[in-house]
């Protein structure tokens, strides 16, 4: 829906028979195009219809069907220029079968909520592991002292050395990318996304939604089904009249005195996601939402979503991503050959290296210890698989340290 106007290329290819018609003369009523789609799809219950938002793009007619997966409707595609039901597709939202697979496998790896879990813990650490390394590389004594050290890899390093240059330089490059993704990515997680969004919520920066509530009805529109409703062609028209443009998603009324809700879903830059409510015995716009009214806090969270997404900025979006993903696993990679050139023994047999200095945040003065700790201590909160490992970690590391004291005979 929202990418009638910058669709990947993965699913225009698979599924243009589905997505794409040749315009001849004027679209049929949209009506007439949702009836179809009735009955293709029979005992669905609509749930939304996005018209064709250009000559060359079919209309979509969503439905709700029992036996789906969680989160999955079934879309019928509809020629609108002769009604004709094109195909029906179950899709996870907006998202077409391939998409909604990809989707499913950056959340959740497809493993479920175990997936989602993992997911989101490589989220809540990946700032973390990006400003460690920021800081250790930028404390490098040689990169303290000319700059060109620490933005390109140096020339003539041989060895580890060589490889510690790539790791870092390529790192900082792609640092900022990597914190954006983090961030953007736990904005909608299970379990961070949902203390955000609290927190979010709290100073009015939630994201509004259009009222639906309805003023007194009034008389002379026609009654179907026991309730007046002008239709949706009467629906879209007022939506048009209202400024709104591009992909729109119709929502029909949940319930007896609720109101129609069009939607844009333009998420390209500059974003499109103004809404209105249309009364259905009157088809007069009774309650409109303008993208431009958003409190900031809930532009910049769909800014963030979208770029993170690669929907905000084209084609460039989508290179950008990708670029981020090599860049990361480039670093992965040297970081394992980084250890393998200096690994513990290469004469056989186990060794774990030398272990870290145990104690050492107790050297550390008060007035940065108790800020540190208030600071973890908020952000375990907010992202609590951040905080739960935090305080495995710590933990461990205080069971070692009482184990070696007691070894060496120190009283506690």
């Amino acid at each position: 829906m929202a990418e009638a106007d910058g669709t990947p290329q993965l699913e225009a290819a698979l599924y243009r028979y589905e997505l794409k018609v040749t315009p001849r003369g004027e679209a049929d009523p949209l009506a007439r195009q949702v009836a179809a789609a009735r009955q293709a799809v029979t005992g669905g219950t609509l749930v939304s219809v996005t018209p064709a938002p250009g000559p060359t793009d079919s209309t979509r007619v969503v439905f709700g069907k029992p036996g789906l997966p969680e989160g999955y409707v079934l879309t019928a595609f509809v020629d609108p220029y002769d009604h004709k039901v094109l195909g029906t597709l179950e899709t996870y939202g907006q998202w077409l079968p391939v998409r909604a697979w990809l989707d499913s496998l950056h959340r959740t790896l497809n493993l479920g909520e175990l997936g989602r879990n993992y997911s989101e813990l490589a989220a809540s650490w990946l700032w973390v592991e990006v400003l460690d390394g920021l800081a250790l590389w930028a404390g490098t004594p040689r990169n303290r002292r000319r700059l060109g050290h620490l933005l390109l890899p140096r020339r003539g390093s041989k060895g580890r050395r060589r490889t510690l240059t790539w790791h870092g330089a390529v790192g900082l490059w792609v640092s900022l990318g990597l914190l954006g993704l983090s961030a953007t990515g736990l904005t909608w997680s299970a379990h961070a996304g949902t203390g955000i969004g609290r927190l979010k919520d709290e100073p009015g920066g939630g994201t509004p939604a259009v009222s639906t509530a309805l003023p007194a009805a009034d008389g002379g529109a026609a009654v179907r089904g026991g309730r007046a409703d002008v239709g949706i062609d009467a629906v879209a028209a007022a939506a048009h009249d209202a400024g709104l443009r591009g992909a729109l998603v119709i929502t029909p009324p949940a319930g007896a005195g609720a109101a129609y809700v069009v939607q844009e879903k333009t998420r390209s830059w500059p974003e499109r996601q103004d809404s209105v409510a249309v009364d259905p015995a009157t088809g007069k716009v009774t309650a409109p939402q303008r993208f431009d009214d958003y409190p900031l806090l809930a532009k910049l969270t769909r800014w963030g979503i979208d770029a993170h997404m690669g929907l905000l900025f084209g084609l460039a979006n989508q290179i950008a991503p990708a670029l981020l993903a090599l860049g990361l696993i480039a670093m992965i990679l040297w970081g394992y050959r980084m250890w393998w050139l200096r690994r513990p023994t290469r004469t056989g047999g186990l060794a774990l290296g030398r272990p870290p200095a145990c104690g050492a945040w107790r050297r550390l003065p008060g007035r940065v210890l108790a800020p540190a700790v208030l600071v973890a201590a908020v952000l375990g909160y907010l992202l609590p698989l951040f905080g739960l490992p935090l305080l495995v970690f710590l933990g461990a590391g205080l069971t070692v340290g009482a184990v070696r004291r007691r070894r060496a005979g120190v009283v506690s």
